[in-house]
């Protein structure tokens, strides 16, 4: 039997939330609930197998990828099929060398620690973390000066699963130190739908094909948003609707929710029609437009940005991000000649 998952974030010990426990009873329980990223799932599968049988730890996994495609779920999924512990954590959590420790140093033989948004490790964690990788060892230093003295620590075999919506801003020693690197991709209406289907059976929620189409085709691409949709649209069904999920419900739903029909939202959309109109269709930074529209850049460029890049409303280029048509013709607009952006103080890029 797996050994439980351990949570040690910042907030490790409080009671999880009555959403935080839905979460993780409608996540897949193993591969072959796991839905989607086939090829993805097929490898990984082969590699814990093939460890499993081994009695070795699994070698160390990175994930990339938009926000809320699954990589969390792959982790929980991995612990369960080498019946091991999964650590939890994220990369702001770790702070210091000795955050890092108490985590290193409290994993069991092949036991998996996880750890979300890890470009974002601090760059004195992420250099412990190097031999901890390779030779499974933690270098303690005592002292300070020129009587300072290095103490090793002997680590037992883990895996080190990271978890990444931004590849590029991984350091190349820390990326090439994972011998398993896997990407994520957008999923299909197909999925998405599979997916609503198999979470509303969890939650006992009847539902028509209409409704689920409905949702599918609404949610990016993205299984965390199909999830978020599928609940807020069982709130609405129960309390304005017939119970089911049909497509009146959804529909009213995302209308409740200002989702259109391409699935962009409020800020989706404010985020175009800030480029449009404020900084004439482009090119513009990406700076500029968050202070527009009021929102942290890197939340535009890993929750928003992905999702119009792949749907042809926005492009980035390396003067910055322009309008293509497709996003004028969904708000209404009339094209226009491309200008050149400036900043909310009139500062030209």
């Amino acid at each position: 039997m797996p050994r439980p998952i351990r949570d040690v974030s910042a907030d490790a010990g409080a009671p999880g939330s009555e959403g935080e426990r839905l979460e993780q009873s409608l996540r897949p329980a193993t591969f072959d609930d796991y839905v989607g990223q086939e090829k993805l799932v097929a490898n990984v599968r082969v590699y814990a197998q093939a460890a499993r049988a081994r009695g070795e730890a699994l070698d160390h996994v990175l994930l990339s990828g938009p926000p809320g495609l699954g990589k969390t779920s792959l982790a929980h999924i991995l612990a369960r099929e080498l019946g091991v512990a999964l650590h939890v954590t994220s990369g702001p959590a770790l702070v210091k060398k000795g955050d890092l420790a108490g985590l290193l140093t409290a994993l069991q033989p092949r036991d998996i620690l996880f750890i979300d948004e890890i470009h974002r490790l601090s760059p004195a964690v992420e250099e412990a973390l190097y031999p901890a990788m390779e030779d499974f060892r933690f270098d303690v230093v005592l002292g300070a000066g020129l009587g300072a003295e290095t103490m090793e620590m002997r680590l037992e075999r883990f895996t080190l699963v990271g978890a990444t919506t931004r590849t590029g801003l991984l350091a190349s020693p820390l990326r090439d130190r994972f011998p398993i690197q896997e990407r994520l991709d957008f999923y299909q209406p197909e999925e998405l739908r599979e997916i609503a289907v198999r979470a509303a059976a969890k939650l006992g929620l009847p539902v028509e094909p209409a409704g689920a189409d409905a949702l599918a085709r609404r949610a990016r691409g993205t299984p965390r948003i199909a999830i978020r949709l599928l609940q807020r649209a069982r709130d609405f069904a129960q309390v304005e609707g017939s119970g089911r999920l049909d497509r009146a419900v959804v529909e009213h739903t995302l209308q409740r929710l200002e989702v259109d029909g391409r699935g962009l939202d409020r800020m989706d959309r404010r985020i175009l029609d800030c480029v449009i109109e404020t900084f004439s269709g482009g090119p513009v930074g990406v700076e500029a437009v968050a202070a527009a529209v009021g929102e942290e850049s890197g939340t535009i460029e890993d929750v928003y940005e992905p999702f119009l890049v792949r749907e042809g409303f926005l492009a980035r280029t390396p003067r910055g991000r322009v309008a293509l048509p497709a996003a004028y013709e969904h708000l209404g607009k009339a094209p226009r000649a491309p200008g050149r952006g400036k900043d909310p103080q009139g500062g030209l890029f």
